[in-house]
């Protein structure tokens, strides 16, 4: 990633450059030594005012010879670099006193040579001495910059290392997306052919009985309902308000069904029209009402639908007078597929920050509670 970066910002010579570590030795081995014969040129030829050619000659000479002495150190640091530290302090030792007396040595004779000047060796223990300083301030630099470069190189790998967790986290989310996505689609689309098996049967049963405007009337309404089911996004939440608007497509097929013995009450609090609530979550409740309260009747019966908000919920109740269930059938929860089905797609929408719950209505009849976390509508 940060290569890729550096190749694509600046020339693909620093990018040459920023991967490749001899590159980087030899630009600064000779940037180094030859800043150093320019230093010895300021502070001693013209110190000891030795502006002659010999002397100058002599400056970038001895930066020529340290590049070469001090080159095979690069290979003593890298047969030693992954043993114990006291093999490591050893070898920097010994490398740095050998290259001193070879660099010295190589120094003095030349310069003699060069210059003219002799009887140099007195002085021998000062040129040792500033030899030494001088390639233990090059060990120094060269350890400096391998960690430098380790540093670099781990802090790449665990930006490779991230960029890839991320993405196999990217890849894993989408999928979960997916997958979460589909498993709502399969519950909501599961409504439609359970209902439209008994709508049909019901048309049916009309054309039997030689009604034929009642049954193209349900088959109108039929059209409608369908194609709000089909238009209707089953992964996007809808206000409660578009929801009851969309349960009268269906209450209408019922009660063209039923006539007088289907009657309804809404008692919606106003405040509660707005709030989200996943699309067609109450066409299942009222279709198991409507089987089990309503069609075994003869004198059918009643349904209520109440909404009203509750702190940071809002409490959705569908009422019935029907025979309800009995104790036990309320204890265990047993319920029939479109209850089951609702109960997954509240669990797919809101996990366990959900209620649902069953209760025996007086005299007679059921009550199926839901309460769902507040999400109003922005405006």
């Amino acid at each position: 990633m940060a290569e890729s970066s550096i190749e694509s910002t600046y020339h693909p010579f620093i990018g040459a450059l920023y991967r490749n570590s001899n590159y980087q030795f030899w630009i600064l081995q000779l940037v180094g030594w030859f800043g150093l014969s320019l230093i010895s040129f300021l502070s001693l030829t013209l110190w000891y005012n030795q502006q002659g050619a010999a002397y100058i000659a002599h400056t970038l000479l001895q930066s020529a010879l340290g590049v070469l002495v001090s080159w095979p150190l690069r290979w003593v640091f890298h047969y030693f670099w992954y043993d114990s530290l006291v093999f490591r302090i050893s070898a920097a030792v010994a490398g740095v006193i050998g290259c001193s007396l070879t660099w010295t040595i190589l120094r003095m004779t030349t310069f003699m040579a060069m210059t003219g000047e002799a009887d140099l060796w007195s002085d021998f223990g000062g040129w040792l001495f500033g030899s030494i300083l001088i390639f233990v301030c090059w060990v120094a630099f060269y350890h400096g910059v391998k960690y430098y470069q380790l540093l670099q190189t781990e802090h790449e790998t665990l930006l490779m290392v991230a960029a890839e967790n991320k993405e196999q986290q990217l890849r894993r989310s989408k999928a979960e997306t997916i997958a979460h996505e589909a498993q709502l689609k399969m519950l909501r689309y599961q409504l439609n052919p359970h209902f439209l098996f008994n709508t049909l049967n019901a048309i049916s049963a009309l054309v039997r009985v030689k009604q034929a405007t009642t049954a193209n009337s349900m088959i109108v309404q039929l059209s409608d309902f369908l194609r709000y089911s089909l238009d209707n996004d089953p992964i996007k939440r809808v206000s409660l308000e578009q929801e009851l608007d969309a349960l009268r497509l269906y209450l209408n097929i019922e009660q063209t069904r039923f006539g007088d013995r289907l009657e309804l009450e809404f008692n919606i609090q106003p405040e509660a029209s707005a709030v989200l609530v996943p699309s067609l979550i109450l066409q299942p409740i009222i279709e198991n009402a409507i089987k089990h309260a309503i069609a075994p009747t003869e004198a059918g019966g009643k349904l209520t639908i109440t909404a009203k908000l509750d702190g940071e919920f809002v409490e959705i109740e569908v009422a019935d007078t029907g025979p309800g269930l009995d104790d036990l059938e309320i204890e265990q929860n047993s319920v029939g597929v479109g209850l089951r089905n609702t109960i997954d797609r509240l669990y797919e929408f809101y996990g366990e920050n959900y209620k649902f719950r069953l209760e025996l209505a007086k005299p007679s009849g059921l009550n199926v509670i839901m309460r769902l976390p507040l999400e109003k509508q922005s405006i």
